[in-house]
């Protein structure tokens, strides 16, 4: 459940490879061992953030989803969900 959004809250997300082998862009903390995805409030937050995320490859593309929907794709994958702003500081984390 997050403070920050609801469930038909649209949210910007990171997609790897987009078209037929599309993804969620997901990071990995070593310090703290999380796996987590990184969730941005607006578009022009996302761009600006995406600067700071390790991208694994070179084809990347910033979508928005609903909330609720988003949490529906990363419920049985074990992956937080990290509210980020611009410059990628965490404003919440989410565990689905």
């Amino acid at each position: 459940m997050s403070k920050l959004l609801n469930d038909d809250k649209w949210v910007w997300v990171i997609i790897q490879d987009p078209g037929v082998n599309e993804k969620l862009l997901g990071q990995y903390d070593e310090k703290n061992e999380i796996s987590f995805i990184p969730v941005f409030l607006d578009k022009e937050s996302a761009e600006c953030g995406k600067q700071k995320l390790t991208l694994n490859t070179s084809t990347h593309e910033i979508q928005a989803i609903y909330y609720e929907d988003l949490v529906k794709q990363v419920v049985d994958k074990k992956f937080m969900l990290f509210i980020l702003n611009s410059e990628g500081k965490v404003l919440e984390q989410i565990n689905p």
